[in-house]
């Protein structure tokens, strides 16, 4: 059955979310988020093989495709994009909203080149503003940190584009003869004694201090909570978030589920009431 065929529907939704590393999936409705996992994104995977992982993922949480009222999809892995579409096409007989031009989603990109943001920048936004309020800064890590800057008129007004913590931990391990692969965790002093502890400290307290730094430079560039402006909240999602966020001095409020809420948001703005 299409999606526009259901568009009248409410209840549950599929939400999904491709980024380079990792697909988020989960179950949402207007009550709860029934469940959130991770799946590793995959060039080489057939819709197929992609469909079957989707299954056994509802089938772990006891969920039935008719449960199922609608589908969204926001994505920054473009090639795979058709291929996950007709994916969820197969196991839920929904067609999938995908997050893109055309589509509503109540943000104003104040941006040189609006159609160049990524929907998963798009996505946090929305769900940033609808929980937490504006003005707000946003910052999703997983591949990249991303950052995310939201005036208090609810315009998204720019970011920072960075390299990812694993990103930057993959390069240092590729890069160096004697450095081995360490597990993502902070070190109790951020002065290492051995090459581990080294490691582990310039990978998380580094990263802590970098998102640290950019939050106190664009909260003083944008004048939040200066000159009868409110101040900002900041709000931290993606995949290694927590190992980054608990170890900063800023407070950040740590939302892992904000993904899966823009996309319900954004998939109700585009449903006839």
């Amino acid at each position: 059955m299409e999606f526009e065929n259901r568009r009248n529907s409410k209840g549950m939704i599929l939400a999904i979310d491709m980024g380079n590393t990792n697909i988020v999936i989960g179950c949402i409705d207007d009550d709860r988020i029934y469940f959130e996992e991770r799946m590793s994104t995959d060039l080489s995977k057939t819709e197929l093989e992609y469909a079957v992982g989707f299954k056994t993922v509802l089938e772990l949480h006891n969920i039935e495709s008719l449960d199922i009222k609608g589908a969204i999809i926001s994505s920054v892995v473009p090639q795979l994009v058709n291929v996950i579409k007709t994916a969820v096409e197969k196991i839920i007989g929904i067609t999938p909203l995908v997050v893109g031009p055309g589509v509503k989603t109540g943000l104003n990109l104040l941006m040189d080149q609006p159609r160049q943001v990524g929907s998963d920048l798009v996505v946090d936004a929305v769900a940033a503003i609808n929980e937490y309020g504006a003005p707000a800064v946003v910052i999703d890590i997983g591949t990249a940190t991303t950052i995310s800057v939201i005036d208090e008129k609810k315009n998204y007004i720019g970011g920072v584009i960075m390299p990812g913590v694993r990103v930057a931990l993959d390069s240092l391990v590729s890069r160096t003869a004697q450095l081995p692969r360490i597990s993502m965790e902070a070190p109790k002093h951020v002065v290492g004694k051995n090459t581990i502890d080294c490691m582990q400290s310039g990978i998380i307290y580094g990263n802590a201090c970098c998102v640290d730094g950019m939050i106190d430079r664009i909260i003083e560039e944008a004048g939040f909570g200066k000159d009868g402006k409110p101040k900002a909240n900041v709000i931290a999602t993606g995949g290694l978030a927590k190992a980054v966020v608990d170890n900063c001095k800023n407070n950040i409020i740590l939302d892992n589920a904000l993904l899966l809420k823009g996309l319900k948001i954004i998939y109700d703005k585009n449903i006839e009431d």
